[in-house]
């Protein structure tokens, strides 16, 4: 593919990110989208026939780029799963202090198309999901945690939950809050009857 062309795609995709981000799906129209693009609608429809193409394009990139690094969040795992945990929900504090944070794009898309369980978006949104939680799954495994795909689920029902609560009622505090249950649940985990064991799955840190 020509580089021209290619730096043309990326262009669409990058307005196209900005426009889905700001206004939704049924409220982003592909004049606007062409237009913040710099190219024609002709043009935008030679690279991609419809806007549904267009949005799985968006995410597809997205999610390649979020997986471009070993650790997606930017944070190392140091095998202190506590330390994860405390980092993980500092950064979710950090980036839903930016000004008109609107939380995930992938949970925002696919619920606008709740009514559409077999759109091109929807299933690039739960392979990202799917993804993201496997990389959780994994850090809590190399911290030696037993049942970490189990402790996975429940870290990203605590992250969902918590950037959920924070774009409906504004109050970052549900980061802090979301920390605090994942460390109970880490320290405390469920044995395979449901009950709280008693003995706790991994090491506190000590900060310095």
């Amino acid at each position: 593919m020509p580089r021209s062309t290619i730096e043309t795609r990326e262009k669409i995709l990058h307005a196209a990110f900005r426009q889905f981000r700001k206004t939704g799906f049924f409220r982003s129209g592909i004049d606007e989208i062409a237009a913040a693009s710099g190219v024609t609608k002709r043009t935008l429809y030679n690279h991609f026939p419809s806007k549904d193409d267009l949005l799985a394009a968006v995410l597809e990139a997205q999610h390649k780029r979020f997986f471009m690094t070993p650790d997606p969040y930017g944070i190392s795992p140091t095998g202190d799963a506590l330390r994860f945990i405390d980092d993980l929900f500092r950064e979710l504090v950090v980036w839903s202090s930016k000004a008109k944070w609107a939380g995930s794009g992938y949970t925002r898309l696919a619920m606008e198309l709740t009514d559409l369980p077999g759109h091109p978006a929807r299933l690039i949104a739960r392979r990202h999901k799917s993804a993201v939680e496997t990389y959780l799954s994994g850090v809590l495994a190399d911290a030696g945690l037993d049942h970490p795909d189990e402790r996975g689920r429940e870290l990203m029902l605590l992250i969902e939950g918590a950037m959920l609560m924070i774009v409906i009622r504004g109050d970052r505090s549900y980061a802090d809050a979301a920390a605090a249950a994942a460390r109970t649940l880490l320290m405390h985990p469920r044995t395979t009857s449901g009950s709280i064991a008693a003995e706790p799955a991994a090491r506190s840190h000590e900060t310095t």
